[in-house]
């Protein structure tokens, strides 16, 4: 088991019933066991157990409620907040 942090741009969501959908798909995958919203600066930190999901399940899951996302994990450059 090796717990992964990874950031989820949540940009595209702007009200509280979307806030509340993205918390219910990313709650129901196996394997995430920590959400942090921060919708002030329009990301999620989501803690996953890598043995049980990966960076792409939670973009599937949150594309399953219309949100378009990119997932990086949280020290990649790529990552928007990599120097926050």
């Amino acid at each position: 088991m090796a717990i992964q942090v990874a950031q989820v741009s949540i940009e595209n969501i702007d009200d509280a019933e979307g806030l509340d959908s993205l918390m219910k798909a990313l709650k129901n995958i196996t394997g995430v066991t920590a959400i942090e919203l921060d919708p002030d600066n329009d990301v999620a930190t989501v803690r996953y157990d890598d043995t049980d999901t990966s960076i792409h399940a939670l973009t599937a899951a949150i594309s399953m409620v219309d949100y378009v996302t990119q997932p990086f994990p949280i020290d990649s450059p790529q990552n928007p907040h990599h120097d926050d």
